[in-house]
């Protein structure tokens, strides 16, 4: 049996993520590429006691990388995202850390 942990890996913050938080009450997180929306859905509501309404999901594909001139190229791993809507009223505190 999976752990809640296993299934959520991080919360994704960027621009987007802040914009689709503040105008739509959406979240964007990062997951196990094996979870299933229903999934999703269960371990956000048990973890943050919330009411989730929708669950949108992406798989993304990782970047090629060149590390140096003459070097051999390398790929970033795929990974699943995450978009999950919660209910009107209701919010979750993500706390960013500070990069200095």
């Amino acid at each position: 049996m999976r752990n809640e942990f296993d299934v959520l890996k991080s919360p994704v913050i960027t621009e987007r993520s802040a914009i689709l938080k503040e105008k739509f009450n959406q979240y964007v997180f990062r997951v196990d590429p094996d979870s299933s929306k229903g999934e999703i859905r269960r371990v956000i509501e048990k973890i943050f006691n919330v009411n989730v309404e929708k669950v949108r999901t992406a798989n993304c594909r990782g970047k090629l990388r060149r590390l140096a001139m003459g070097r051999p190229q390398g790929r970033r791993p795929d990974w699943k995202k995450a978009i999950v809507t919660l209910k009107k009223g209701q919010e979750i505190k993500i706390e960013q850390e500070a990069k200095s």
